[in-house]
């Protein structure tokens, strides 16, 4: 088949795209107004890839237009859109794509409000390393994998599934296609409030998700109030973890640094000794989860998975160290939602408890960008000395209640934490340049966040290192 992927920068469009090239298929894309990582990712994927909409895009023998849902690309008034539907060309979602290619393989899906990328990189880097040749798709860059879509020829498949909806014009959450026979239930807390207004919305499809396990499958389910209050919807083998003990898989003896240590300990009393450079107990717990996946199932041995964590590098924008001479550290994290930035904001006074912490924040996604999430910043930055934070973007501003920038600066001040607004990359590091030496900043975005990410690193090492 030949297809088409109008938004291809989009991070599950891409990690499709490659599914699809490797299980044989022609592959292109196209996409405009893209930026870091994913961008830069994109460009060297080795198919061809257009930046622009136009309906001299699509190949003249084309099978199959799939759209991402991004408010930028138009839905029915893109070119490309428009001249598929003229074509007679089937148009479809990656979501669906992902379901309808994966029918006969073992879907494993991580699902959560957070920590699913991370986990489904884990899992996918261990058994690669195993010498597993699983498939996987992960939403996120990982310099522990050589890409993020593989299709494999083993018989499991491990997909990261997206509690958000395909598109305006289907509400379906995008992992309810993915007919997994296996599960692991990372966390569930409120998120994406533009879509899902209360708890009971967004809690909905993760109940849907559980219900439809077949009962041979194993559900791995975090030790959380929420999720145990779900865990009745399934008729699948449960088996819980924490970072704490309990009934299942649970980590002890943490030790946090550079390179942090600690020990896991299963259901039966065994014990595996790890060690990760990954920073924030969060970590710690995704580690613990996908520990009991593989380890329960048979996956990968102790000292396999004992290697696996230890070399794992990560995700890009998931606390990674941006510098690397430099005494004052510029680490980027994921700040797509209140739980994903608190999380990164912890992990980061946890290794790092004495020194100063500046936050730059972008509050990129349409959930911080809505008056209904305001509260959000009351609390959010907790832990931080100061905040610099830069304007949200206006795509699909009509579609949730914006909030101004100046409401949320106005917001974030009130807590009486040194606020700042910064509307240019020159204006940020006009506010950066009083730093003495000893302090964190930390950048926190789903988003281009100014082009801090491609212009802080270099300037602290001359400047630090």
């Amino acid at each position: 088949m030949r297809i088409h992927f109008t938004g291809i920068a989009g991070a599950g469009m891409s990690a499709v795209a490659l599914m699809m090239r490797d299980a044989g298929h022609q592959v292109s894309g196209s996409d405009a107004d893209v930026f870091p990582p994913i961008s830069t990712y994109v460009a060297g994927l080795g198919f061809p890839v257009t930046y622009r909409f136009d309906a001299t895009n699509l190949p003249d023998d084309l099978d199959v237009l799939v759209l991402g849902a991004s408010a930028k690309l138009g839905g029915g008034d893109n070119p490309e859109v428009l001249a598929a539907k003229a074509r007679g060309v089937q148009i479809t979602n990656f979501a669906e794509l992902v379901g309808r290619f994966t029918l006969e393989r073992t879907n494993t899906v991580v699902a959560g409000s957070f920590g699913k990328s991370t986990c489904t990189a884990l899992m996918a880097h261990i058994l690669r390393q195993a010498g597993v040749d699983a498939g996987w798709m992960i939403g996120a860059i990982s310099t522990s994998l050589p890409e993020t879509g593989h299709w494999g020829h083993a018989q499991d498949m491990v997909l990261e599934g997206d509690e958000y909806i395909i598109g305006n014009g289907d509400l379906r959450s995008k992992f309810a296609l993915y007919h997994p026979q296996h599960l692991l239930l990372t966390s569930l807390i409120h998120d994406h409030v533009n879509v899902f207004p209360t708890f009971a919305d967004y809690e909905a499809p993760f109940l849907d998700l559980l219900r439809g396990l077949p009962a041979e499958g194993l559900c791995v389910l975090r030790a959380h109030p929420a999720i145990r209050a779900a865990a009745n919807e399934t008729r699948a083998q449960i088996l819980w973890y924490d970072t704490k003990p309990c009934e299942g898989w649970f980590s002890r003896d943490v030790i946090y640094g550079e390179v942090s240590t600690f020990t896991l300990v299963g259901p039966q009393g065994q014990t595996l000794d790890l060690r990760t450079r990954l920073l924030g107990a969060h970590n710690i717990e995704n580690i613990v989860g996908v520990g009991a996946y593989l380890l329960t199932r048979g996956l990968a041995v102790p000292q396999a998975f004992a290697e696996g964590v230890a070399s794992f590098e990560g995700i890009r924008r998931r606390l990674d160290r941006l510098t690397t001479t430099s005494q004052v550290p510029v680490i980027e994290g994921f700040g797509s939602s209140y739980e994903k930035a608190r999380s990164a904001i912890e992990a980061v006074r946890l290794h790092f408890p004495k020194r100063p912490l500046t936050v730059v924040f972008e509050p990129h996604t349409f959930s911080w960008r809505s008056r209904d999430a305001l509260n959000w910043y009351d609390t959010v930055f907790e832990g931080a000395t100061r905040v610099l934070i830069c304007p949200p973007p206006g795509h699909g501003a009509t579609s949730h209640h914006q909030s101004s920038f100046a409401e949320i600066l106005t917001r974030t001040r009130a807590t009486g934490l040194q606020t700042q607004g910064v509307e240019t990359a020159e204006a940020a590091m006009e506010a950066l340049s009083d730093l003495t030496g000893d302090e964190i900043v930390l950048l926190l975005s789903s988003g281009p966040i100014l082009g801090l990410p491609d212009i802080l690193p270099e300037i602290f090492d001359r400047l630090y290192g």
